[in-house]
């Protein structure tokens, strides 16, 4: 059976104080990944990893860039570990996909070569600092439904959006989310993230429990993401992607919007800058690349949660992690012995 390996990349909600200080101490490649980017931003981003604070670094103008950053130094680690004289992004390990939830998108994106690593830190850093100010202009957040199949709480949001609507803003909005709460992550079976308005959103949560829900575990964010709240952003990251360059590569990335491959500049201009505001398709990225023959599904930053959502959407794959020093060397020899690079 021929192996097919996906990348996978975290989104925001990963970061933590400590993430990353381990390979900046073991691998040039990873440790020139931050310095690069420390230097392309401005900001000392790699201490903020390292040491935080915690309130600073789970800020989205800075998280956002920060979790980017040290899923493509342990990208940068795996690729010297495997070949020291010859590595690149997508080199010696060279991916049938790759894939990235949200904000993970852009370091799939670096991972394929369609963007270059400091362009993507940096529009990672425009989109965090639009995303924090419309978060303090239409107050929201999002909140994980555990148990509840994925038309029920399409329901229970149109109905939450109708009488928020209704009762909140009688006279009519001023934002495009107030009022309003959606299904913003369908990332697995039975797990699905809501998120609006925040008026909304309390009211679409109690629905939920009210009509079944095992649990509703409210999210540590600024801001209701990948929802109404954020289209205002479309407009300053659409101006922002339209100077940057972006390349035709051979390895394609999984829209979030669609689930399927990006394969032109043009499309990747376009997913970027209305990802924002639309639903996360997760487990139909998974599904895809289940259809189309992966088998091996290595997920490159900090935390596990991407290959928790693989394992409940699917048996019988081989899942690999690489969010620490000696996750790597591990990595390392399980590719070496499923023949996927040389031995050297």
């Amino acid at each position: 059976m021929t192996t097919k390996v996906a990348f996978l990349f975290p989104g925001q909600g990963s970061q933590v104080v400590g993430m990353g200080a381990d390979i900046f101490a073991s691998s040039t490649a990873a440790r020139g990944v931050f310095e690069t980017v420390d230097d392309a931003l401005g900001i000392p981003l790699s201490r903020l990893c390292f040491q935080g604070p915690e309130d600073r670094l789970r800020e989205t103008i800075n998280a956002q860039p920060a979790i980017v950053t040290v899923s493509l130094a342990f990208l940068a680690a795996l690729q010297e570990a495997l070949s020291p004289q010859t590595f690149s992004w997508s080199s010696p390990l060279t991916p049938s996909y790759t894939a990235g939830h949200s904000v993970g998108e852009y370091a799939a994106l670096v991972a394929t070569g369609a963007l270059d690593l400091v362009d993507a830190v940096r529009l990672v850093r425009i989109r965090g600092h639009l995303m924090h100010e419309e978060g303090k202009a239409c107050t929201g957040g999002m909140a994980a439904v555990i148990g509840m199949d994925d038309e029920i709480l399409q329901e229970i949001c149109r109905e939450a959006t109708q009488q928020s609507l209704l009762h909140a803003y009688p006279q009519g909005v001023t934002h495009p989310g107030q009022g309003r709460v959606v299904v913003a992550n369908y990332n697995t079976p039975g797990q699905i993230v809501l998120s609006g308005e925040q008026r909304a959103l309390a009211l679409a949560t109690e629905l939920a429990k009210a009509r079944g829900a095992k649990r509703v575990i409210p999210l540590s964010v600024s801001g209701a993401f990948h929802s109404p709240v954020m289209e205002p952003v479309i407009e300053g990251l659409s101006r922002a992607l339209a100077t940057t360059d972006i390349h035709d590569v051979p390895i394609a990335t999984f829209s979030n919007i669609r689930a399927t491959p990006l394969t032109t500049p043009q499309s990747i201009r376009e997913e970027l800058s209305q990802q924002v505001a639309k639903p996360v398709q997760w487990a139909r990225t998974i599904e895809y690349c289940l259809h189309n023959g992966v088998n091996v599904f290595l997920e490159i930053g900090s935390g596990q949660a991407l290959t928790a959502m693989v394992k409940r959407i699917t048996k019988g794959v081989t899942t690999i992690t690489v969010g620490n020093a000696s996750e790597v060397e591990k990595a390392m020899n399980m590719l070496r012995e499923m023949d996927l690079v040389d031995s050297v």
